[in-house]
């Protein structure tokens, strides 16, 4: 399984406490993934795949590129130290892919599924779900992105503002630049509405027929975060008052415990720490891995975005699919789920989709509540060639 990665790994870090059973309800999907250092999957030596490294440097127009073949687990990660000066990104590729954007063009571009995640995430957030779909659906390849500000894209800089519409801009550009045309979308929270934005803002390079994929999350007001419950808008407030960097990651964790937040939350969080201090060094201090500014405006512009428009006029051969976590505190109001009804039956005469789902056994945290779960809703995206759904 061939993944070609543009960057270092982010969103990594040492477990550091024993998570509580009550789940944090909001932000980025999957941290779980992201607390250990430790490989993703634990496999025999039977089971492993050949992966690939594709290290891509830009010198005004052209184009250099290395490619080295090495076998590795699943769990472990072949990066390189390049940047496509828009994001940083993961190619995951099933076994049957021999295609690249920057070798033989003559060879037809595999089926492409865009993976986002949510604020305060990174792209590791979906390696492992990303992984099991390309074992499962062989001819796909899935991009994974660090949104703008987040993991490795935090380094890249961006112009304001830095909204909904910016970040999905990027991820269209991205696509252009590896000449990719998603056939599918998907996006957790904060990314669902992005992936939403995506649809809004280009006909080109999305292709038609396409699916979109909104995890969780609603086109219009957001509702995350009840008394008593961890919301993102505090705990970015809560953040910024932190220094940059930091001597121990004991430290943040019992500063956000003291502030309020729960266990699952602070030991999440912490996980966007990488140290900072040089190697063979006496001491050690870490540094967060995010533009918390530019996280904290993104949060806002994901309050303020209304997409209902796509979702009421859903361009003709775009489906949209809504799914609901059964458990979910992101709070899904009445009107919400009337309006998207609604709108399933007016997509029908439009030649559109748009379709609910409900992931039982979950909460906001869709793929690790119920990984398998959600694996089987979206499989129904993958079941399709050549623009067929």
């Amino acid at each position: 399984m061939p993944l070609l990665s543009n960057s270092s790994p982010c969103c990594t870090a040492a477990a550091v406490v024993n998570s509580s059973d009550r789940k944090p309800g909001f932000v980025s999907p999957s941290w779980r993934n992201c607390k250990v250092t430790s490989p993703i999957l634990r496999l025999s030596q039977n089971d492993k795949f050949n992966v690939s490294r594709l290290a891509l440097s830009h010198s005004r127009r052209t184009i250099s590129m290395a490619l080295v073949g090495e076998t590795v687990g699943v769990g472990q990660k072949g990066q390189v130290a390049s940047s496509s000066g828009i994001l940083a990104y993961d190619l995951i590729q099933g076994a049957l892919v021999r295609w690249s954007s920057v070798m033989d063009r003559s060879l037809p571009e595999p089926p492409t599924a865009v993976f986002l995640h949510g604020i305060l995430g990174c792209r590791k957030n979906w390696g492992t779900f990303a992984r099991r779909l390309a074992q499962e659906f062989p001819t796909w390849q899935f991009l994974l992105v660090d949104l703008r500000c987040h993991g490795d894209s935090a380094s890249i800089k961006k112009r304001d503002p830095h909204t909904v519409a910016s970040a999905a801009m990027d991820v269209l550009k991205l696509v252009r630049e590896l000449r990719i045309t998603p056939r599918v979308l998907v996006g957790h929270s904060f990314g669902g509405k992005v992936v939403l934005s995506m649809v809004d803002q280009a006909a080109k390079p999305l292709a038609r027929p396409v699916r979109a994929w909104v995890l969780d999350a609603t086109p219009g007001k957001v509702r995350a975060g009840g008394d008593g419950e961890d919301h993102p808008a505090e705990l970015i407030s809560f953040l910024s008052t932190l220094p940059n960097e930091v001597p121990s990651k004991w430290d943040v964790l019992r500063a956000l415990i003291q502030q309020g937040f729960s266990n699952d939350v602070a030991q999440w969080v912490v996980t966007n720490l990488r140290p900072s201090s040089s190697p063979g060094s006496q001491s050690s201090s870490f540094s967060w891995v995010f533009d918390l500014r530019g996280i904290a405006e993104m949060y806002q512009s994901y309050e303020e975005t209304n997409l209902w428009k796509i979702v009421e006029d859903v361009p003709r051969g775009v489906h949209v699919n809504f799914l609901k976590a059964e458990r979910s505190l992101h709070r899904w109001a009445l009107e919400d789920l009337q309006r998207i009804h609604a709108a399933e039956e007016l997509a029908v005469e439009e030649g559109g989709g748009v379709e609910m789902h409900v992931l039982e056994d979950a909460g906001h945290w869709v793929h690790t509540d119920n990984p398998d779960g959600l694996f089987r809703i979206l499989s129904s995206s993958f079941q399709f060639q050549g623009g067929k759904i």
